[in-house]
């Protein structure tokens, strides 16, 4: 027989200003190799070493190896929850230069939270499917599947796992609901391979195209440019992998 959650465990694991970078850099959902969790914790290559060897035992952080590399990622959408809803209640950082104030700006705009689409942007795609019938207004639960199979989801090919199809969450910016859960994830993924949505080079924050923001207008009648402004994208189209 289990007892009580070791709660004073994970926060440990947490409580580390390093660590905590760490975390909030795979909470965009892609495996990291060491130097980019060490840029991202602002600390030495050795010293992450450490950190991420605390997280791993933890078992929040699992290690991928892809031939002589090791890669990094959260172990799986609920560590990504329990540090989106931390992010909800703790203080902002102070802002101290003008990358960090525009690495803000576009993560608040749009941006992925862990493999589904979060921010402004997020909140209002998860409105205007509520408003068109797709989602119930309290849940997020599917009502109907014809708004997502128009952004590419092919819904009846889901709902076949243990994951559950749709899920409300919080959003630590906006402070209120965007759509996680596999129905989520898999508007993001559709999203991002129709190119109306591409990764920003560094960072969580997605930006959307101009074909994007066309047929996010078409679909869901959402005037992207005058939500989040700082969600377009003026650049040529492109893929970050």
């Amino acid at each position: 027989m289990d007892g009580e959650a070791d709660i004073a465990s994970v926060a440990a694991a947490i409580g580390h200003p390093a660590r905590g970078r760490m975390l909030t850099a795979m909470l965009g959902g892609r495996s990291l190799p060491a130097t980019d969790l060490a840029r991202a914790a602002q600390v030495s290559r050795s010293t992450a070493s450490a950190h991420i060897a605390q997280l791993t035992a933890s078992g929040l952080v699992v290690v991928e190896r892809r031939g002589r590399h090791r890669f990094h990622r959260l172990a799986d959408e609920r560590v990504a929850e329990a540090i989106e809803r931390l992010a909800a209640i703790a203080p902002a950082q102070p802002v101290r230069s003008l990358q960090d104030s525009n690495r803000a700006i576009a993560h608040r705009a749009a941006r992925s939270c862990y493999d589904h689409l979060a921010g402004a942007l997020g909140v209002a795609v998860a409105d205007a499917l509520c408003e068109a019938g797709a989602l119930d207004r309290a849940t997020l639960e599917l009502r109907a599947a014809d708004r997502f199979n128009a952004l590419g989801v092919e819904v009846d090919a889901l709902g076949r796992g243990r994951r559950p199809l749709t899920r409300s969450c919080l959003d630590c910016s906006e402070r209120r609901p965007h759509l996680a859960g596999e129905l989520g994830a898999a508007m993001l993924t559709a999203l991002l391979d129709r190119l109306w949505l591409v990764r920003r080079p560094a960072g969580r924050a997605v930006a959307v195209t101009p074909r994007g923001a066309a047929g996010l207008h078409d679909v869901l009648a959402i005037d992207v440019a005058a939500l989040a402004p700082a969600a377009i994208d003026r650049t040529p189209l492109r893929r970050v992998a």
